[in-house]
């Protein structure tokens, strides 16, 4: 077990490392370890996971702190943040848990499992405000104006708040995990809006991969300093395993491979956790591709989130290259989020020229938007936007529909992914979304 500090002073507790793939047993003793150490006696303690977007061994890890706090927790709370992504069903909550087939109360006693309803105005509590002027130094002048911290209020109404999930290379933020659980995870939309968009504005190309504090880690870290609730994390680092390694430890499996566990205060174990990652969710190219078919996994149920795989290889494509998203099970842009059918996806500055057409969107949609079309001009003169890349959609969603919305088209039925794979010009990424690819 490693200990990272910062000057003199211990910061966050970790097992395994970016050479190593911990067996399930190593991993549920690091968890127990820890939470023996805090203060959770007749204490509430509300857990926060990620939904189903993110490739997590949450069986393990939730049943590992449910062991640990049970019969000490007055009461627990599994919340799950979802941000703004559709709601999880019973089934879907019951499998992603660990508990399908059996009742929850079986396999966690004293649990109450829950969606973050952020639908629903009565969600959520207010902690205050974060003023303008900080506004305006995190984005060095680009955006103003107050901003209110509305979060879930489940958080507020326990004592204990507890992220566990992973930490992976991301467009708005830098690298994920950490305080982004609680902003934008179970947060109000003006601070996802405002988040969302400062990463818009200084480019997903600038950010993702990132492991220094961001100006939107900043302003999430400045959202999660007003919480009432201590708030600690047990971040975590996944393993992409090939079928053929035999490198995984006797006591665990594919599905629960994992590099590392960090453990303390939400900073810190972010930080330790980042610092892996980079190391193994990072893939370096020493030339540009012309072109990149990203071979999207069922996890991502929509463009929203399966936008992921375009996201992590844009860094690699040469200029006028394309990226194919292949993914025939998609039928859904975003179910949650029909502005988007509005808007279409452009780059970052045909909305900044027109602003005021387009500020009435959430936007949070307009990043995506800009997210997924890449870097870009616009000339408000002429009309002309110019896009880096191309964008094409080889799903199960019409061809009209990706040409309204400024993407390109592709029948799914027309792809062999082994004759993509011998073309030298073409990199195929399987699993696309958590790995980010970037040039030497």
């Amino acid at each position: 077990m490693t200990s990272l500090t910062t000057g003199t002073r211990q910061r966050a507790a970790r097992v395994g490392g970016a050479d190593r793939i911990l067996g399930a047993r190593e991993v549920t003793d690091f968890i127990a370890e820890q939470l023996a150490g805090i203060d959770a006696d007749g204490l509430s303690v509300c857990v926060l996971v990620p939904d189903a977007t993110r490739n997590c061994p949450l069986p393990l890890l939730v049943g590992a702190v449910h062991r640990a706090l049970h019969g000490r927790a007055s009461r627990l709370t599994v919340l799950i943040a979802l941000g703004t992504h559709g709601a999880m069903s019973d089934d879907a909550l019951a499998e992603h848990l660990g508990y399908r087939g059996r009742d929850l109360a079986e396999v966690y006693p004293g649990t109450t499992v829950r969606n973050h309803e952020w639908w629903k105005p009565q969600t959520f509590a207010d902690l205050g405000t974060i003023p303008s002027a900080r506004i305006e130094e995190l984005s060095e002048g680009r955006m103003s104006g107050d901003v209110e911290v509305l979060l879930n209020r489940a958080v507020v109404d326990h004592d204990i708040a507890l992220v566990v999930g992973p930490v992976l290379p991301h467009e708005v933020v830098g690298m994920s995990g950490g305080n982004k659980y609680f902003f934008p995870g179970v947060a109000g939309q003006k601070i996802i809006d405002v988040s969302h968009w400062l990463g818009a504005l200084i480019t997903s190309a600038e950010i993702i991969g990132t492991t220094e504090v961001t100006p939107v880690r900043a302003l999430i870290n400045d959202g999660a300093a007003l919480i009432p609730a201590r708030t600690y994390a047990l971040c975590v680092v996944t393993a992409e395993t090939p079928e053929e390694d035999d490198g995984i430890p006797a006591d665990s499996d594919r599905s629960t491979a994992l590099h590392s566990v960090s453990f303390g205060d939400c900073v810190s174990s972010w930080e330790s956790a980042a610092e892996i990652s980079a190391a193994t969710h990072v893939t370096y190219l020493d030339a540009p591709v012309r072109r990149v078919l990203s071979l999207v996994p069922a996890m991502y149920g929509e463009i929203w989130t399966g936008a992921k795989g375009f996201y992590k290889v844009e860094p690699v494509v040469a200029d006028g290259g394309e990226v194919i998203l292949y993914a025939p099970h998609i039928r859904e842009i975003a179910t949650s989020h029909p502005e988007i059918h509005e808007i279409g996806y452009h780059c970052r500055d045909y909305f900044v020229e027109q602003w005021d057409a387009f500020q009435h969107i959430h936007w949070g949609v307009l990043a995506h938007s800009t997210h997924l079309r890449g870097a870009g001009t616009y000339d408000p003169a002429t009309g002309e936007e110019r896009l880096r890349v191309d964008v094409t959609l080889a799903t199960g969603i019409p061809e009209e529909t990706c040409r309204a919305l400024n993407l390109g088209y592709r029948d799914p039925a027309t792809i062999d992914v082994a004759e993509f794979t011998a073309d030298p010009g073409t990199l195929v990424v399987p699993r696309a979304g958590e790995v980010l690819f970037r040039l030497r």
